[in-house]
């Protein structure tokens, strides 16, 4: 596991070099967002952080606030325009996170800051996600990103918890590149669905499936989701 200093030190570094290097695309983006969705540029909503605390990431808005004839909220799909669509595929919509690294709030590779109301959902195994910071980019995030089952997202994640090194956080940043230059695993829309099945019930439901189509699987409470897509780090 990286000290905490050198983690620190080299999450500096990166999000300050990205950050001089891509400021002007950033701008070029909120320019862009300003005028074909007007204001607010940035997309602002509280989740927890290291040890569950919250806090406020930042990411480029990508969706309109268009209502039906009811006046309710269209569903998330129906929202995002175009523009929000390229954002997305290409992960640029995440750029401002940079900037929640700069201030502490979040470190370039860990589990991705999700919901703040599931937050008292998850079993315990799944609550330890939140003993690391958040990251722009993880484990998940190069093994499959938004393709991977929810409860699958998240034992990467306890799994990334339990292997951190400064090596494996150079190759999951590495690999994050190829992933995002490939546009692989992207969604343009989030499944709640999914997160609403964070609870024991559901979960031990998905444990026992897995062991019922393959007997030599521990299920997630024991299994090692290490060896996935891009393999096990030395």
């Amino acid at each position: 596991m990286p000290s905490d200093g050198v983690k620190r030190a080299s999450d500096l570094l990166v999000a300050g070099t990205l950050l001089t290097a891509l400021s002007p695309l950033m701008a070029a983006v909120a320019a862009l967002i300003r005028v074909s969705m007007g204001p607010p540029v940035l997309f602002k909503q509280a989740r927890p952080g290291y040890k569950g605390e919250l806090f406020v990431p930042y990411k480029f808005r990508t969706m309109s606030e268009t209502r039906d004839a009811a006046g309710a909220v269209l569903p998330d799909g129906d929202r995002v325009l175009p523009l929000g669509r390229l954002l997305r595929r290409t992960s640029i919509d995440e750029l401002p996170q940079l900037l929640n690294v700069i201030k502490g709030e979040m470190s370039m590779v860990g589990p991705r800051p999700l919901l703040a109301r599931y937050l008292d959902r998850y079993p315990p195994r799944y609550a330890r996600r939140h003993d690391v910071k958040p990251g722009i980019t993880g484990w998940a995030q190069i093994n499959g990103r938004g393709d991977l089952p929810f409860s699958r997202r998240l034992d990467m994640d306890v799994w990334y918890v339990d292997h951190q090194s400064f090596a494996l956080d150079l190759k999951i940043m590495a690999l994050t590149v190829l992933k995002v230059a490939g546009m692989k695993g992207t969604r343009t829309w989030q499944d709640t669905s999914e997160i609403l099945a964070i609870d024991d019930v559901n979960l031990t439901n998905v444990s026992r499936a897995r062991r019922a189509a393959d007997p030599g699987d521990p299920g997630p409470a024991h299994g090692d989701p290490g060896p996935a897509a891009c393999g096990e780090p030395s």
